[in-house]
């Protein structure tokens, strides 16, 4: 999972009166598998600490799917290596009525210092509602959920009119090797209609605990990094010379950070400045007005700039992230490089990118090169009826609020299945941490009642989404 705003959220005193609701055995039998499942994630190291691998969470993960009488057919596990495999199980129709859908989670997570935390990173440990552990929310908590309402399915007797698929990959929060490996050289097993994401979106409460909004993620920013660089025959330091490559490196920099990319919105966005006002600041709510009714050669709203969130939902962005040169400090450097990192619009274009970096560094005589590889992804479209379904499933777990799509400023996996095209919508569910979100930080967590109110969801989606009038 990648970084999304900073939500206003606080004691989710509402999602814990409907998690205290009387629930069928069948749901409760459901949440205790899913909290099973998930402490043994947690336990399962996918970081690099465990050897970065995650063959032992598939293979816990498959003897759990066999003893739900999943057959070997449904099964498979497709590795990018040894230690990295990814779990595609499918839940089959017997009369499939329509092309199947998509569920996806990763099972990998960033690195934990045991030094660091208050609590074992590596050990799923309950306190006062809350369970911590590294991955509890990104996204073993997806993994727990999805593979937990497979089972229950399973055991209930259901039949779906179209195959279901979750999709755990191997290696989301590096370089998404796997889920790459499995649209390119397994779609046979991973092609669907659309995707369901548990790896993006959220559900907004506020200060009293009561929902206020649904996140849907329907687009990400395109992951792309530069270098600038420049070189020099160099010399003695005593004899300094104009425009050394540190110099107009520095330069370089310079005309990068006083260039804004031209405001770009697309369909996701302008939805999203036209509703995030329910949840906004007040003083925020001006900005929001402007951005929502802005059109090309307006002038750009005041404030923008000043609002690193909003600021990159409307555009484009690249900046500095790392500077090397020189080679001794009595000599004048040889050499200096700046590593740029972009975040490019969906809707954008590569090309149009790389050519404003060219342009800002010529004349310095600054060269740019590729880092990273651009791979485009364009956004999901607002599909009514999918929209719908959504909304419909949220309002009879949240009550009735408003879905607004976001476009994420980082990426997940669903970058990747938009950019084979399957529309892809992040449908996360899980309600926001009062405190400001811990994934990728000390001690992350996740609410016992946001935990089981998005399984309770998500079974209502998966069902819903199978079954066709």
């Amino acid at each position: 999972m990648r970084p999304s705003p900073k939500r206003h959220a606080a004691t989710l005193l509402a999602a814990a009166a409907l998690a205290g609701l009387a629930q069928p055995a069948a749901a409760q039998a459901d949440q205790t598998l899913a909290r099973q499942l998930l402490a043994e994630a947690v336990a399962s190291n996918t970081a690099p600490s465990g050897g970065t691998t995650t063959r032992p969470l598939v293979d816990l993960l498959v003897r759990h799917l066999r003893a739900a009488d999943f057959s070997e057919a449904d099964i498979a596990t497709p590795a990018i290596s040894e230690a990295l495999p990814s779990l595609v199980v499918r839940y089959r129709s017997p009369n499939p009525q329509a092309r199947p859908v998509l569920l996806m989670a990763h099972m990998d997570v960033v690195e934990a210092l045991p030094a660091d935390w208050s609590y074992p990173p590596f050990e799923l440990t309950e306190e006062d509602g809350w369970l911590y552990g590294r991955g509890s929310e990104d996204n073993k908590a997806g993994v727990a959920i999805l593979v937990a309402n497979f089972i229950r399915l399973k055991q209930e007797g259901f039949v779906p009119d179209r195959d279901l698929i979750v999709m755990l990959t191997a290696d989301e929060e590096t370089n998404g090797l796997s889920a790459q490996q499995l649209l390119s050289q397994h779609s046979d097993l991973v092609d669907a209609e659309f995707a369901l994401n548990t790896d993006g979106g959220g559900v907004i409460a506020d200060e009293a605990g009561n929902p206020q909004a649904f996140i849907m993620q329907t687009a990400e920013k395109v992951y792309a990094t530069y270098a600038f660089t420049a070189s020099d025959p160099g010399g003695h330091s005593s004899l300094p010379k104009p425009d050394s490559p540190i110099s107009a490196v520095a330069r370089a920099l310079v005309a990068l950070e006083d260039w804004h990319f031209p405001i770009n919105l697309g369909e996701t966005s302008r939805s999203f400045f036209r509703q995030w006002s329910v949840v906004a600041d007040a003083d925020e709510r001006p900005l929001l007005a402007a951005l929502a009714a802005y059109q090309p050669g307006d002038l750009e709203p005041a404030g923008l700039a000043a609002n690193p969130y909003y600021n990159s939902l409307a555009r484009t962005t690249c900046v500095a992230t790392g500077l090397t040169g020189g080679h001794a400090e009595n000599a004048l450097p040889q050499n200096a490089r700046a590593v740029i990192n972009c975040r490019v619009l969906p809707q954008e274009s590569e090309a149009s990118v790389r050519e404003r970096l060219a342009a800002l560094a010529a004349p310095y005589g600054v060269t740019v090169e590729e880092v990273f590889p651009y791979a485009g992804s364009p956004p999901s479209a607002l599909e009514p009826g999918i929209m719908q379904l959504v909304s419909d499933t949220a309002a009879r777990h949240f009550g009735v609020i408003p879905v607004i799509p976001e476009l994420s400023t980082g990426a997940t996996d669903g970058s990747f299945t938009r950019s084979e095209g399957i529309p892809t919508y992040g449908v996360g569910a899980v309600a926001e941490d009062p405190a400001g979100t811990r994934i990728h930080g000390k001690d992350e967590r996740i609410a016992i009642t946001s935990f089981n109110l998005a399984l309770d969801y998500w079974y209502d989606l998966t069902r819903s989404v199978a079954t066709l009038d």
